[in-house]
Formats: structure tokens, sequence, C-alpha cells
């Protein structure tokens, strides 16, 4: 899967361990704030029917292809798709001048094979999921041979090694269906989207600070709506950065809006993922989902992101700030209808 600031890949043993302890005869889980769809894979692999969801394109394309598709029903038409992909002829186009050219994300040659690849996807009329299945192929690729710390917030001053090797499409993982009913994905609000969940557990990962996930991996939107938008500063980010904004990213706007959701959403069961690094501290989210029942808390330390640890750089790849710390705590805060022994999964 892509690399991703805030992913839960580390903390996925605790994180479905958790949801085991809560739900031991399993059940339907809602993530609200999907993101790599790495928690929901995990989830449906252990047998969960899940419902992941998230407003950000690029992430309902991987939730798509890595909880809502089916093995058995997409795996030998997306072997068909994609060997079909392999072997189409670069050729260079608008991503190229963006994020190869007027940027260097990407090599020219694999900007080309990118352009050419996602031109094909658009027109060989796929069904969602398969579609999907093929987009997430094309992104896993480019982000293989990316030239960046891990965020689209900026590039290498030179080509990391990575970069210099060409574009290969691979399969994604994508899993059996479960026993317990077709998994789905959407794209929606997660604010507007709350009242209308219904679900045996929710788990929520929010964003936690300024950082938006848009203009972090704004390239990927690009890629999977290929809308072609006008672009803005060094890191060439997609114009409507600047107004598609989150109440989640902002220190007045995130206590309401993470509010609303544990308010709206029905089910007995909650887990909220959050970060020592957030707006909201741990005793403010305690007090908050102190509503729905008594709050324990898993507190998991782990290594801080890879920018993080490389330092803070100019578009000269001057080194302009000081590292601070090296690693974060990450918070899972459970309510539950009953009492639930935790031991087992801190």
């Amino acid at each position: 899967m892509i690399k991703y600031i805030g992913s839960k890949r580390a903390l996925l043993t605790q994180i479905a361990a958790t949801v085991s302890a809560v739900l031991p005869e399993g059940g339907t889980v809602c993530d609200l704030f999907s993101g790599t769809a790495r928690v929901g894979h995990a989830l449906k692999k252990q047998g969960f029917r899940v419902w992941s969801n998230d407003h950000n394109a690029y992430a309902h394309v991987l939730a798509m292809a890595y909880v809502q598709a089916d093995r058995e029903r997409w795996l030998d038409r997306a072997e068909a798709v994609l060997t079909e992909l392999r072997a189409v002829a670069p050729e260079a186009g608008w991503f190229t001048r963006t994020f190869c050219e007027d940027a260097r994300y990407f090599t020219p040659e694999n900007g080309a094979r990118i352009d050419a690849l996602r031109d094909r996807i658009a027109g060989m009329g796929l069904e969602p999921e398969l579609e999907a299945i093929a987009l997430v192929s094309l992104m896993e690729a480019a982000d293989r041979v990316d030239s960046t710390a891990g965020l689209q917030m900026a590039y290498m001053k030179s080509w990391a090694s990575r970069a210099l090797k060409p574009l290969e499409l691979r399969m994604p993982d994508i899993l059996a269906g479960v026993a317990a009913g077709p998994c789905r994905a959407t794209r929606a609000d997660a604010v507007e989207l709350a009242t209308s969940v219904e679900a045996d557990l929710v788990y929520l990962d929010p964003p936690y600070n300024q950082h938006s996930y848009l203009g972090n991996y704004h390239c990927w939107e690009s890629l999977v709506l290929w809308d072609k938008p006008e672009t803005y500063g060094v890191a060439n980010k997609r114009i409507d950065v600047r107004t598609r904004k989150s109440p989640f990213n902002s220190k007045p706007g995130i206590a309401p809006a993470l509010a609303a959701v544990i308010e709206g959403v029905k089910t007995p069961n909650l887990i909220v993922s959050f970060n020592d690094e957030g707006y909201l501290s741990r005793d403010q989210l305690v007090q908050m989902l102190s509503a729905r029942g008594e709050v324990q808390v898993i507190a998991i330390q782990h290594p801080r992101y890879v920018g993080a640890r490389i330092g803070i750089h100019n578009p000269k790849g001057e080194k302009v700030g000081a590292i601070g710390r090296l690693r974060n705590v990450e918070y899972l805060f459970v309510v539950s209808d009953r009492r639930v022994n935790l031991a087992d999964a801190a």
C-alpha cells in the first residue's frame, strides 16, 4: 500500500486485537476515516463485515479495491486488465508536465507511463470495482518510484534511487469475501454521514492537526479524478486544496466536528484512534467520549513518520528546521456497552 503519514500499518496488530476483543463473535465495523484502507483490509481479512468511508477520491478508490471488491469475483478479470495495461506504450501528457517537468515527483519516463496508463484506464469502461483495482495498481506503482520523503508537499533535490526504476504494475492484495455479508466503500463527509451509520462497532481515526491529507497526497487525488486541475506553488498542488477544507484540520473546528460524529453514530461500541500531536488532549477525548459510557485507553508508542525524522527542508533542499521528538504516542479510546478486557490488545 502507499506511503502515508497517519497510516496505521505499524498499529494494525493492536487495532485488530482491540476490535476482536470488543467483538469476539465478529460483526459489522464502520471505519469513517478510512485513508489507505489498511484497517478495513485487516479487519476484512479477519472476517468482519467492513464499511469504509472517506471524503477524498483516492482514499475511496483504495477502499473500493481493498474492502469492497472480492477476490473470487474480480481476480481473473483484474489480471487480464493489468496484462493489457502492461503493454501500453508511454505517452507524456498533463501528469508528466505537472509532476515531472514543472515539479520532480517522478522521472519524465515514469510520468509518460503514468499518463498513458491512466488514459487507457479511463477509456476501458470498467465496472467501478474493477476500475478501482486498476487505479490502485497504478497508484501503488507510482508510489514505488516517487522521489519524496513520503509527502507530496515537496520532492527531493536529487532523484531518490527508487525513482530511477521503471514503473511496474502489480496486483493489489484483494481479499476474498466474508461470510458476514458484502463489505462496502463510500465517499462522504464523516460529519454528514454520521447519523446514517449503524454498525456493531465504529472505528474513528480522524485527521488530528493542521496537516491536510488532500494537500499531502494531491498527486493521488489528481491521478484518480483525472480532472487535470489548475495547480499552484512549488508543490504543484491542486487549486481546490485551498478551498476543500476539513474542520478536523482546524484547532477551533475539530472538537465540535468530532463531537457531532461521536454523538451521531448508532453503535454500542466505539474505538477512537488519536495521536498525541493532535489538537485534542487525552483528557479532552475522554471527556467527550464519556457521554457514551466508560472509556478505556490504550497508549501505544511508535516512531514518527520518516519526514519528521529527516527534518525540514526548503525547496532548494537546504535544512531549515531542527528535528524535534522522534516518537509519538497513539491512543486507542474504547467505549463499549459491556466491560471488555483489553489486556491482550495493549
